[in-house]
């Protein structure tokens, strides 16, 4: 089983930015790294009038685009895929980051910035990156702490293959 961490918070809270900058360092470590993003909106990978856009058009459910270093695929679905449905088709990395997926009961790190509201103590928050410290027995880091929290999820790297 591949070690899951879901960074949280709401918008403008920092995730993005604090995991782009996680996932730098974690790849200076030589760490394989998969990451999910959730979207509240609908997106569009797709561009108009490319191949796979047309194929889609023409009623296709799944269309997959490959080349000798990447493969994208584009699937329609009739109702949203739960996190655990998604991870399945991942595999070959040491730990997935996902960005979101509040909702989701898998360990989360709450990103917060002063000034928006905390998303709450729950059971599996299992760390916070903030301005400032509110939640008792939580490791705590600031928002500049990269190598820090990095650290943290090296060692529940570590962990999860004891």
């Amino acid at each position: 089983m591949i070690p899951l961490v879901s960074f949280v918070g709401y918008s403008n809270s920092g995730k993005t930015t604090l995991l782009t900058k996680v996932i730098r360092e974690l790849k200076n470590r030589g760490y394989r790294i998969a990451v999910i993003k959730h979207d509240c909106h609908d997106f569009e990978i797709d561009h108009a009038g490319t191949d796979t856009w047309r194929h889609r058009q023409a009623g296709a459910e799944v269309v997959c685009i490959a080349s000798a270093h990447q493969v994208a695929i584009v699937q329609t679905l009739t109702q949203p895929l739960a996190l655990d449905d998604i991870i399945q088709g991942i595999n070959n990395v040491d730990l997935i980051l996902t960005e979101g997926f509040k909702q989701e009961e898998k360990p989360q790190i709450e990103v917060h910035r002063q000034g928006r509201e905390y998303i709450g103590l729950k059971k599996n928050r299992i760390a916070l990156v903030a301005d400032q410290q509110i939640y008792t027995g939580v490791p705590y880091f600031k928002l500049e702490e990269v190598k820090e929290v990095t650290d943290f999820l090296e060692n529940r790297i570590r962990l999860s293959k004891v």
